[in-house]
């Protein structure tokens, strides 16, 4: 597979690149983690995507009662389908069972995609997530409600874990008007972790493995149906078949998979040539991690910008005079008719939401699911516990004062840390220590509070059910609403510190004076050497002092 070759149809990627923007999920089995939980990831990432906590409550519902379905991306109405008779408490993308469910975009074969089904990717979600206790049996209702009103979204990856297990499904529809989708579910082992960054991850799976392999029956036939598979079945590959590699699945997508492996495993070396596009080998699904990998890495590691690889974004001239890690869309570019691209890391400016999501099978559910949910940027952003039981969606989470992706608020937390964040951006090295010290005293101070909160929870549990919820739930809104109003704070001591492009000198976070009471003398950072130096080889003598 060779790279220049794979440059050249880069112009004609127009839905891989439109996929490349979405989503990322890190995935981590019980033997795997440093605490015994399953543990798993989403950023949910659109320029379009208003960052928020979304809630559904537990419900009773009289038979033949119908709910009316919208596309989660668009609002558009798609159509009704019978509800549940019963459906469980929604808190963000995990139920009062501890089930989560996560996803990012393969998109696949256009041709595959049915226009006239009624449920959408993001909707299935939320629909499995109000109907079922576990994985296994949101895997079943996931698959059964597209089979029954179809399936509207292009191909999708999805995670789907409770505090036992963690599958991956990836899904395709079967065209215009053909109800139902091609599917498979392979369990993630207990001791390995694996991820999904916009590219369908699955090939060969065992399909004599009943416990731990779950498929549509029609998911092979269907592919030499329509030309996509001619070989042998135990030789067919879903992804192969149903979502090509191309460059662009590689280097915007994949790679992102291969920075996760290569922080937790010694095997980068081994998969980068992939991801270079120098080798055919597709790295596994799921790999056995060097260490115990906890809640706080995995938080940590959707912060990645390929920093210390050699797909780091901070230390080329694209990364400007202080070293950014980001960069701006489309991630393709054109200059004298060739073209370029730009690398997509983990972390991106663009997210709405994102989560990790702890799962504990050795605690009562109430008091094990934790949602450690942010808006905005996992880089620039803090995450707060969010506990299963919660039924109420902190303000900040919420569309305070009409606060939308067009309409900003003080109140919200998306419009806060996107102020801050994009504050930092243009003077990434200046200012990215001062926010990161905020965002590490505010996780370290959840972490280190955690088994308080949860010992009394658990203790109110034996003799006050609703009171435990009560508690955990107004745990859940003080830690988001406290997150806000910190980062407010630490954007007007940014704004203070930062502004007219000097630093204002600073102990901690007090501004320093001078003896006589006044602010004391500013630091002029002025340019980088070797950003200099490359300003005078661009413009010459222009500004020579002669």
């Amino acid at each position: 597979m060779n790279l220049k070759r794979l440059i050249l149809p880069l112009a004609c990627m127009g839905a891989c690149v439109v996929d490349a923007l979405a989503c990322t999920n890190l995935i981590v089995g019980k033997n795997a983690s440093a605490d015994g939980s399953t543990i798993v990831s989403y950023s949910a990432d659109s320029y379009a995507l208003f960052g928020e906590l979304y809630h559904y409550p537990a419900g009773v519902h009289p038979k033949g009662t119908w709910i009316d379905v919208h596309e989660w991306d668009t609002g558009k109405y798609l159509g009704k389908i019978e509800q549940a008779r019963q459906t469980y408490n929604v808190i963000g993308n995990m139920n009062e069972f501890q089930l989560t469910i996560g996803e990012t975009t393969f998109g696949g074969r256009p041709e595959l995609v049915d226009t006239t089904g009624v449920i959408d990717y993001g909707s299935l979600i939320y629909l499995g997530l109000q109907r079922s206790r576990t994985a296994r049996e949101a895997i079943r209702v996931m698959t059964d409600l597209v089979q029954e009103y179809g399936y509207y979204s292009s191909g999708e990856s999805f995670t789907i874990a409770d505090p036992d297990e963690v599958w991956i499904m990836e899904m395709i529809g079967k065209g215009p008007g053909v109800k139902g989708a091609v599917w498979v579910a392979v369990r993630v082992p207990d001791d390995c972790i694996s991820a999904h960054a916009n590219q369908s991850r699955i090939h060969q799976f065992n399909m004599e493995d009943k416990e731990n392999c779950l498929y549509s029956p029609d998911v092979i036939s269907f592919a030499r149906e329509k030309g996509y598979f001619s070989g042998v079945n135990k030789d067919f590959s879903f992804a192969d078949a149903y979502s090509p590699t191309d460059f662009g699945m590689l280097r915007y997508c994949e790679a992102r998979v291969w920075s996760f492996f290569n922080m937790f495993t010694d095997r980068g070396g081994e998969f980068l040539p992939y991801i270079l596009g120098e080798s055919a080998e597709p790295m596994p699904l799921f790999v056995k991690p060097n260490r115990k990998v906890s809640v706080q890495d995995i938080k940590n590691a959707m912060r990645d910008h390929y920093e210390g690889t050699p797909l780091d974004l901070s230390q080329d001239f694209g990364a400007g005079p202080h070293h950014s890690p980001y960069r701006l869309s489309p991630l393709s570019f054109e200059v004298d008719g060739k073209e370029y691209f730009n690398e997509r890391p983990i972390s991106t400016q663009q997210t709405g939401f994102v989560f990790v999501a702890q799962m504990r099978d050795y605690l009562p559910d109430a008091v094990g699911g934790v949602l450690w949910f942010a808006t905005d940027d996992a880089n620039l952003t803090v995450f707060t516990p969010v506990y299963c039981c919660a039924d109420r969606v902190p303000e900040c989470y919420a569309r305070p004062d009409g606060a939308d992706y067009i309409t900003f608020s003080w109140k919200s937390s998306f419009w806060v840390f996107n102020w801050v964040a994009n504050m930092t951006y243009p003077r990434y090295d200046l200012l990215v220590g001062d926010v990161h010290s905020m965002q590490t005293e505010l996780e370290d101070a959840f972490n280190t509070a955690q088994p308080g909160i949860e010992q009394v929870a658990a203790q109110l549990l034996e003799s006050d059910p609703d009171a435990a919820k009560r508690f955990l739930t107004n745990y859940t809104v003080l830690t988001a609403q406290s997150t806000l109003d910190a980062w407010r704070r630490l954007g007007e001591f940014l704004v203070v510190k930062y502004s007219d492009g000097v630093i204002r000198q600073t102990e901690g976070r007090t501004f320093k004076r001078n003896a006589i009471g006044q602010a004391a003398d500013v630091i002029r950072p002025g340019y980088p050497k070797e950003w200099l130096e490359q300003y005078v080889r661009e413009t010459g003598e222009r500004y020579l002092i002669k």
